[in-house]
């Protein structure tokens, strides 16, 4: 595979650590379609970014291993991973093989030799590579003896896929990465929520909160966008992260990278890309990502926290809040859980104090992992009704977000009424808001004009008539609004 389909992926990174622009990659694909060379150096040559910056994404990403022994995999299991591709997803070549184990060229070709030495492997004959290059290469069948590892490989675990990382290099890179490495300015903040409405005073408050990385608990009456404040709040960081397909613990492995939860840095180069730097540079058993945002809801209980071990597959997958470590884990409408609040506190008061967790196999064994992640309780209900003192003091940030002033009230209902192509006038606004504190005896809430707005327009739409605000309309509305 050429360098040049290799790189996107650089670019991406670069663009996502803040160093360079989305232009600056554009102009830099341009100088090397014209004049070929190398991505990162086009960058530098343009002055876009200095060598030290470029060097520094190289040495922050995780490493590919030089030689067998730096996998940090034992060999046999290796070789293991390696006949299971054979047998079950017709892995067939050098490169198919790297493709699927995540690990460089010529360590492949190691465990081939190796492989073969065994007789595990027998070489068969010439194939095409792939579709980016013309050269020919071996293509390896399995031997009896192959199968009959594979077989008994797969009866002891089905995982099939890239070679896990040790689990204390995934304890490493928990730390190397940690959420507080990154400062969230006001600037910041003010761009994530842009499209809300909220008092300076919010940001003043939640800055520094998320800074800390510790967890933060947001309440108030409902409908004012506590679950989408908290989405946002994710969404603040900008650092990439690396995430492992999978970990090996003791032999077991525990699949951590999730495409539902991880969002890689470079959607639009998928693994064909082979997913590198540059020329193996990068360790690919990693997953550049951004920092994840998990919302769980009622539909949690103690048990998501806790490995799952597959009986079939037979092997694990890691817990809902470990892949959302280096990252935010929103536990939305809490207190109407499946698990009462103070029994999810209970298990949390280690890892929410000290930062580690703790996890245990089937088989009794423990394992530790740095807990590094922003946790954001968000609830309609009072503090004081969810838990007692002592643990309310194990959130440091406790945030109250009341429902919009009269000013804010107005600048809501405006961009809500433009948004659906509706004109606002002004008495009809104080009469909505008089209906609505005096009438109907309600606080101003963030959701009440779209739902209004809505309401409207459906009813206009019903009568075949121009949507518009009337007097008629907004009492239809409100009184689905009482009812609700």
């Amino acid at each position: 595979m050429s360098t040049t389909q290799q790189e996107p992926k650089l670019g991406a990174l670069l663009v996502s650590e803040g160093l360079i622009s989305d232009a600056d990659v554009e102009l830099a694909l341009e100088r090397q379609k014209e004049n070929g060379g190398l991505l990162g150096e086009i960058l530098v040559a343009l002055g876009v970014i200095t060598r030290s910056q470029l060097e520094s994404v190289f040495q922050a990403a995780p490493l590919a291993p030089r030689n067998l022994s730096d996998i940090g995999i034992p060999l046999n299991q290796l070789l293991r991973l390696l006949v299971k591709a054979a047998y079950v997803a017709n892995v067939r070549t050098p490169s198919q093989m790297r493709d699927c184990l995540k690990l460089p060229s010529h360590l492949v070709i190691k465990l081939i030799e190796e492989a073969t030495s065994q007789n595990l492997l027998a070489a068969q004959g010439a194939a095409a590579r792939d579709q980016f290059e013309r050269s020919a290469e071996l293509s390896y069948t399995l031997s009896e003896r192959g199968q009959r590892l594979a077989a008994e490989a797969l009866n002891q675990s089905h995982y099939v896929g890239p070679v896990p990382v040790p689990l204390r290099a995934y304890q490493d890179r928990i730390v190397a990465q940690k959420i507080t490495n990154e400062r969230i300015s006001p600037e910041m903040i003010e761009g994530s929520l842009r499209d809300f409405v909220v008092p300076a005073s919010f940001i003043e408050k939640i800055g520094p909160a998320i800074n800390s990385g510790r967890s933060i608990l947001l309440y108030g009456p409902p409908g004012n966008g506590k679950s989408s404040l908290a989405k946002r709040i994710g969404r603040v960081f900008k650092n990439s992260i690396y995430v492992p397909y999978c970990v090996d613990i003791d032999g077991q492995i525990m699949k951590v990278y999730d495409p539902s939860i991880h969002e890689e840095v470079d959607k639009d180069h998928t693994d064909a890309d082979h997913g590198s730097i540059v020329q193996d540079k990068m360790d690919r058993r990693w997953v550049a990502c951004r920092r994840p945002v998990v919302v769980v809801g009622g539909e949690l209980n103690l048990s998501m926290l806790d490995l799952e071990f597959n009986s079939v597959s037979k092997f694990y997958d890691a817990p809902v809040h470990l892949k959302a470590l280096g990252g935010t884990f929103i536990i939305d409408d809490f207190g109407r859980q499946f698990v009462q609040p103070k029994d999810l506190l209970n298990r949390w008061i280690v890892p929410l104090e000290s930062r580690v967790d703790y996890m245990r196999l089937h088989s009794g064994k423990t394992f530790s992992i740095p807990f590094d992640e922003l946790i954001i309780f968000a609830t309609n209900l009072t503090p004081s009704d969810l838990m007692d003192p002592a643990f309310l003091r194990r959130i440091p940030y406790k945030i109250e977000t009341l429902g919009p002033s009269l000013s804010d009230f107005r600048i809501i209902f405006e961009r809500v009424s433009r948004e659906r192509g509706l004109e606002l006038p002004e008495e009809m606004l104080s009469f909505v808001v008089q209906e609505l504190t005096e009438s109907l005896g309600f606080d101003l809430a963030a959701y009440q004009p779209g739902f209004i707005a809505d309401h409207v327009i459906n009813g206009c739409k019903f009568k075949g008539s121009t949507p518009g605000y009337s007097k008629d309309e907004v009492r239809k509305a409100l009184s689905h609004l009482q009812a609700a």
